[in-house]
């Protein structure tokens, strides 16, 4: 029996698409199988039941082997990590299951609205080539954006300074007042016309911005009305030596911002990371234990950390949160000043690459189901195996505002 459900499973690739499928699987010692469905099914009157095929109650607490609360894992984060906030629905289309067992076939058809079960949309990651005309640049951007959105993608991503040349001599230069708006910042002038438009929200990449006598890197993001949800600024400068390959200073130019950025939306709970900031992973935790279901980072790794660092990072930061990271990056400019490495990517919550490209300009399209995250954390419950009586993260931000 086992092996028959198995095999049905597996070959439906129902593990990807059905969270409480394979891994809601218990058998009885009398080799009649249990599936253990949600209660919704359960009531419904188009199932059909074979006859030693049992449909109970969903059971979705999950117990560690180890005896985890002695460990004290909700300590290991101050404050306590917040539960994964229910993201927005996205209803499912009418499907049919079908379970092969010895003694015949279950046959279920589901045309329901499966809630937390299903969240499914399209990401659009825009990886664009810059040039030193910043009106051209800003049109080049509408333009892939609204490709994108042709395409079927709800949120969509642009890459770091997409509006200028990445360079400390063209951060004053093409800096923009965002606070301001309007005509003091074309660029996200621009981004809240095209959400509102198209209905979708927008992850902006990144800008060189203006405030009073202070530049930063900023990232705005925008709802699908055109509202401006969010700006970080960019946390970690990128402030690097290597002798013989690189140098860059953004200190020289850029003030670094001071406070993570996290911002519910239309398409989940994002947190927001530029660059370098993907580097640390303190950032990325923060915003695993407020609840995020995706970190976006526009980026511009360059050709010596690129091609070592680049999709090694990204993987780590999934991985290790068990969550979606999509970077955006410029496309490679090869005469440019500073070369960017390209490779845009999404990542799902295992660290698996789910989508990516090369180095030239590039439109990707990908599957983001957030149903994933919870499946993934289930087979591997690192949040209660953690060991607060060992280590602790610290959301500084967090504790000061319960203080």
């Amino acid at each position: 029996m086992k092996s028959a459900i198995s095999t049905a499973f597996n070959s439906s690739k129902l593990l990807h698409r059905y969270p409480f499928s394979f891994s809601r699987l218990s058998f009885c010692h009398r080799a009649s199988a249990v599936v253990h469905l949600p209660e919704f099914l359960q009531q419904s009157d188009k199932i059909h039941r074979g006859s030693r095929l049992n449909l109970r109650r969903i059971h979705t607490s999950f117990t560690p082997v180890m005896a985890a609360s002695s460990f004290k894992p909700e300590q290991a984060r101050a404050p306590p990590a917040l539960p994964l906030p229910t993201p927005p629905v996205t209803k499912a289309p009418n499907s049919s299951i079908f379970f092969c067992t010895p003694t015949g076939v279950l046959f279920i058809f589901l045309s329901l609205d499966f809630r937390s079960y299903f969240v499914q949309f399209n990401i659009g990651l825009c990886q664009l080539a810059v040039t030193a005309d910043k009106q051209q640049n800003i049109q080049h951007a509408r333009k892939a954006i609204e490709e994108a959105a042709a395409k079927g993608a709800k949120l969509v991503v642009l890459p770091e300074i997409w509006n200028s040349p990445y360079s400390n001599a063209s951060f004053p230069v093409y800096a923009e007042d965002i606070d301001a708006g309007g005509q003091a910042s074309p660029s996200t002038a621009m981004l809240s016309d095209v959400a509102r438009r198209l209905n979708i929200t927008i992850v902006g990449g990144s800008i060189p911005e203006r405030s009073g006598d202070r530049l930063y890197n900023a990232c705005c993001v925008f709802d699908a009305q055109g509202k401006l949800l969010a700006k970080h600024r960019k946390i970690h400068l990128f402030d690097i030596d290597i002798p013989g390959k690189i140098t860059f200073i953004e200190s020289e130019t850029l003030t670094a911002g001071d406070t993570p950025t996290i911002v519910d939306t239309e398409v989940g709970r994002i947190g927001i990371g530029i660059c370098y900031d993907i580097r640390f992973q303190e950032l990325a935790m923060i915003y695993a234990a407020r609840g995020a279901h995706l970190i976006c980072y526009p980026g511009a790794f360059n050709m010596t950390t690129g091609p070592l660092h680049w999709e090694l990072l990204q993987r780590g930061r999934a991985a290790d949160n068990q969550l979606y990271v999509a970077t955006c990056s410029p496309a490679r400019d090869e005469g440019a000043g500073y070369v960017a490495w390209g490779h845009s990517t999404l990542v799902g919550p295992f660290g698996e690459v789910l989508a990516t490209t090369e180095h030239e300009e590039a439109i990707i399209i990908a599957e983001i189901d957030y149903s994933l995250i919870e499946q993934r954390r289930t087979f591997l419950p690192l949040t209660k195996q953690r060991r607060g009586d060992l280590y602790q993260l610290v959301d500084v931000e967090r504790l000061n505002s319960k203080s």
